[in-house]
C-alpha cells in the first residue's frame, strides 16, 4: 500500500483522483485546499488529514518523512498556473508527482522540473488518459498500419459549455489557466499528436476568451480545430434537445466515436503509474508547446484551413 497526498481536493477533478487512489488499493493521508468545501473525502478517505495552509500541509508531510512514513505519491488538482511548484514540492518531498493537464504552462518549465527530476530516484507523470481509451488506441493502431505517405483530414469540435462563473473564476484568467485551448484542448491536442505526428504547422484563427479555432498540420494529419464555453456556439440540434455538451471528431467524414469508456480511465492511468509507466515529461512535451504556441500567435485568417464553425462565426 502506497501513501498518497492529494492537492487541490476541493476541485472538480479531485474525486477522480481520490476514487482511482481508494480503488487501486492504496492510501490518501493528506489533502490540501484552500477552499474547506471538501466533504467529497469522507466518500473515499475519511480519516486523511485536510488543510487549507500550504505551510502546515508542508509540515505535516515533512514531519512523516522524518519518522519514516514519507508520502510515496503527490497527485495534484491544482490551479494549471501552480503546477510546475507543486511538482517541485513533490520531488523535493521524496515523492513521485501525478499532476492533471495541462502539465505545466509553458515549456520552459520542463526544462526546470526535468533538472530536479534528474537529481532525484522520483518521476512527474502527467494524466493523459485519451492515450489509453481503447477506442483512440484502435485509431492509433488503423493509423500506424496505413502508408506512410498518406495524410488524413481530420475536424476536431469540442464545445462545454461553462456559466459566468467560469470567467471569475482562475479558469477565465488567461495567465492562470492558459486560456481554453490549454485548459480544455490540452488532452486533444496530446492525443492529435499522439496518433499522427509532430507538428509541422500551427494556424491559429481565432483566440478570444471563449473560444479559439484553427489550424494544425501534423505529419500524418490536416487538423481543423474548433474549442468554445460559449453554449451559443452549440449546433443548434444538440442546444434543442437540452445539452451543453457537444464532442465531435471526423477523420475523412468518418465519426470516431469515444464518448463511452471514460469512466475508468483514471484508474488505469495510476495502475500504471504504479507499474513505473506513466507519461512522464518528455511525454507532455508536444502539446504544452503546441498550446503555448496558440497563445502567442495572432490569428491569421489568411492561413490554413477554417473549420467550419469558425468560419460561420466569422461570416
Amino acid at each position: 500500500m502506497k501513501r498518497f497526498a492529494l492537492i487541490g481536493g476541493a476541485g472538480y477533478v479531485a474525486p477522480r483522483h481520490m476514487k482511482a487512489i481508494k480503488e487501486t488499493g492504496n492510501e490518501l493521508t493528506a489533502v490540501l485546499d484552500p477552499s474547506d468545501s471538501v466533504g467529497v473525502i469522507d466518500s473515499y478517505f475519511p480519516r486523511a488529514h485536510f488543510f487549507t495552509e500550504f505551510e502546515r500541509f508542508d509540515r505535516h508531510v515533512d514531519k512523516k518523512r522524518r519518522k519514516g512514513e514519507k508520502i510515496d505519491y503527490v497527485s495534484i488538482c491544482s490551479p494549471n498556473y501552480l503546477h510546475d511548484a507543486h511538482i517541485r514540492f513533490a520531488l523535493r518531498s521524496n515523492a513521485h508527482a501525478i499532476c492533471e493537464k495541462p502539465l505545466v504552462l509553458n515549456p520552459w518549465n520542463i526544462d526546470a522540473l526535468q533538472e530536479i527530476e534528474a537529481g532525484t530516484d522520483f518521476k512527474a507523470y502527467n494524466i493523459l488518459q485519451l492515450r489509453l481509451h481503447p477506442a483512440l488506441i484502435k485509431l492509433k493502431q488503423e493509423i500506424d498500419a496505413s502508408p506512410d505517405d498518406k495524410k488524413y483530414e481530420l475536424d476536431l469540435t469540442y464545445i462545454t459549455s461553462r456559466g459566468k462563473w467560469y470567467f471569475i473564476s482562475w479558469k477565465g484568467d488567461e495567465s492562470k489557466s492558459g486560456g481554453i485551448a490549454t485548459n480544455i484542448g490540452i488532452h486533444f491536442f496530446d492525443m492529435l499528436i499522439w496518433i499522427f505526428g509532430k507538428v509541422q504547422t500551427n494556424i491559429v484563427h481565432m483566440f478570444e476568451p471563449d473560444k479559439s479555432a484553427g489550424y494544425l498540420e501534423l505529419e500524418r494529419a490536416r487538423v481543423r480545430w474548433f474549442l468554445s464555453v460559449d453554449e451559443k456556439t452549440l449546433p443548434q440540434e444538440v442546444a434543442a434537445s437540452g445539452q451543453r455538451t457537444y464532442r465531435s471528431i471526423t477523420l475523412g467524414g468518418r465519426e470516431i466515436e469515444f464518448s463511452a469508456g471514460f469512466t475508468d480511465l483514471h484508474n488505469l492511468s495510476y495502475q500504471k503509474i504504479l507499474q513505473g509507466k506513466g507519461f512522464g515529461l518528455d511525454k507532455a512535451r508536444p502539446s504544452i508547446e503546441t498550446v503555448y504556441t496558440i497563445r502567442h500567435s495572432k490569428p491569421d485568417l489568411s492561413k490554413g484551413e477554417q473549420h467550419p464553425f469558425c468560419y460561420n462565426l466569422v461570416k
